[in-house]
């Protein structure tokens, strides 16, 4: 006799549960590390692990991340001078290379391994195996039908046979007068996929920050930038990345185009943004034309080139005091509102007598507010103007420490005074500030704009990408697919005739088998008939 509950544990691959001795001492070191393999191995730690990455990955998305945007960053940690350190110090400015971030993902990857490989091999030897002898009394599992027949139960048994192979069963013909059969071992294939991709989108992912690069640059209309880690502002490569393989291409930001809504309640929200570049993509060749739109990257020979954050990047004219230019150029400046409010500064460390440096900020649409003063009140530049402060002495450049190109180290520097009040000025297109006692001048020449560019080469995203379609595929099939075990059973009995009976069994998914199991019995009577 086999038992219904005998059968449900035979349709599992899942290894049985280990429990621990009870009492003091009952482990030792080497019972305690098996002990912790079962439980890190199991599919309940390898669920909780993959929710805990997925929590983990919460901060990537809400908090600037310097691998993707360091404008925002370096916007977001001038806003927040204080909470900025902290930041860094839990490395959510780079959520996906932190060192917690790494330890979920290792165990991840090996509580999916130890967890998959066995069952692998378990579900590969049930695949293969013959299905389980008929039960002695049908009549006691949960679907069954019986009735009696005029032929043999030999014709009976091979139309059963040939019936449930028909319906993609696997059948096997016992010596006892039944027929055993089963099907939807592709549901266990699935669950097993559906980890194992998982597993190899793991290391898929591992490859591509293995082998992959990464950086960031930002460029004004009509500058250019060569693909090399010199280049650029920020650079994330991995540990087995040469720059030797980086694609030698030149790309050139000829034009930034950014159309704002003009009406409504919307007014001012951006609703197109695209940039129309040139570039070479070798030192020798020929110069081609491309454009980029936000998620819908230029590929230069594999390497994407994404189009990111955008804003403006006044131009400037500085003079010193003995007239000479040393400086002339756009100087990006960051936005800080809806209206593209944006602040910057220039430093000018060549000035004689003395360096100079100006604190900055642009108003693409600017007003003169009674209370508030000078604002911008649309983000497109129809009425641009740059409010200045002017500081002379030490920018502090020569002291070796690094600084910011977006705040001005005033400690060895003086502002500049007017009639004992900080010299500020709101300068139109074309006007310049002349700064007392001969000290040079600066003048605001136009506006140009700039946009931030992510460049990235990752070799494991195919993979990734084979990996995420096998997980769905996987997932599929172990939602869909239903186990069942159905037995045929013909007996003659004491008047001539023949009893026949049919039973079914499912694991867990019941739903529908009492219908499978009567087409079934339908089937065989057509047969008999």
């Amino acid at each position: 006799m086999v038992d219904s509950d005998v059968v449900h544990t035979a349709m599992s691959t899942a290894p049985g549960e280990v429990e621990p001795p009870s009492g003091p001492g009952a482990l030792g070191p080497r019972g305690m590390g098996r002990w912790a393999w079962r439980q890190l191995t199991s599919m309940r730690t390898a669920l909780l692990l993959l929710l805990l990455l997925t929590v983990a990955a919460v901060p990537g998305s809400l908090v600037p991340q310097s691998a993707v945007d360091p404008v925002r960053v370096a916007e977001f940690t001038a806003q927040h001078p204080t909470l900025s350190p902290w930041y860094e110090r839990l490395s959510l400015f780079n959520v996906f290379a932190a060192p917690w971030f790494a330890a979920i993902y290792l165990l991840l990857f090996l509580s999916l391994a130890g967890c998959v490989l066995p069952r692998s091999r378990a579900h590969w030897a049930a695949s293969r195996a013959r299905p389980p002898a008929a039960p002695r009394y049908l009549e006691r599992l949960p679907v069954h039908e019986g009735w009696t027949v005029d032929v043999s139960p030999r014709e009976v048994l091979d139309a059963a046979r040939l019936a449930l192979r028909r319906r993609r069963f696997r059948v096997d013909v016992g010596s006892d007068g039944s027929v055993a059969a089963e099907k939807g071992y592709l549901r266990e294939t699935g669950n097993l996929l559906f980890h194992a991709a998982l597993l190899f989108l793991l290391v898929a992912v591992a490859v591509g920050n293995l082998f992959g690069f990464q950086g960031s640059v930002l460029v004004a209309e009509g500058g250019s930038f060569s693909n090399t880690v010199s280049a650029y502002d920020t650079v994330r490569q991995g540990a087995a990345f040469r720059s030797g393989s980086l694609v030698p291409f030149t790309l050139t930001l000829d034009d930034l185009s950014v159309r704002y809504e003009q009406k409504g309640v919307q007014r001012g929200a951006p609703r197109d943004f695209k940039a129309a570049v040139s570039f070479t993509a070798s030192p020798d060749a020929s110069p081609k034309g491309g454009e980029l739109r936000v998620n819908h990257p230029l590929v230069i020979d594999g390497t994407k080139i994404f189009l990111l954050g955008n804003g403006y990047a006044p131009v400037f004219t500085v003079r010193d005091g003995t007239g000479e230019v040393v400086f002339s150029g756009p100087v990006p400046f960051l936005p800080r509102d809806g209206n593209n409010t944006s602040v910057g500064v220039v430093k000018v460390p060549g000035a004689k007598p003395k360096q100079l440096g100006f604190q900055g900020l642009f108003l693409p649409t600017a007003v003169l507010d009674p209370q508030r003063g000078p604002i911008s009140v649309f983000p497109d530049d129809a009425l641009p103007r740059a409010v200045i402060t002017a500081w002379v002495g030490d920018l502090g450049l020569d002291s070796g420490a690094a600084q910011s190109v977006y705040r001005l180290d005033t400690t060895g520097m003086t502002q500049v005074m007017n009639s004992g009040r900080p010299l500020a000025q709101s300068l139109a297109r074309g006007a310049t500030m002349t700064l007392p006692d001969g000290a040079g001048s600066i003048t605001f020449d136009g506006v140009r704009r700039w946009t931030s560019l992510k460049v990235s080469h990752d070799p494991g995203k195919q993979w990734a990408l084979l990996s995420a379609s096998a997980a769905l595929i996987g997932l599929m099939l172990s939602l869909f697919v239903r186990r069942r075990r159905v037995w045929v059973r013909a007996t003659a009995g004491d008047d001539g005739r023949t009893l026949v009976r049919v039973a079914g069994l499912a694991r867990a998914e019941g739903e529908g088998l009492a219908d499978e199991v009567a087409e079934i019995a339908t089937a065989l009577r057509a047969k008999e008939d």
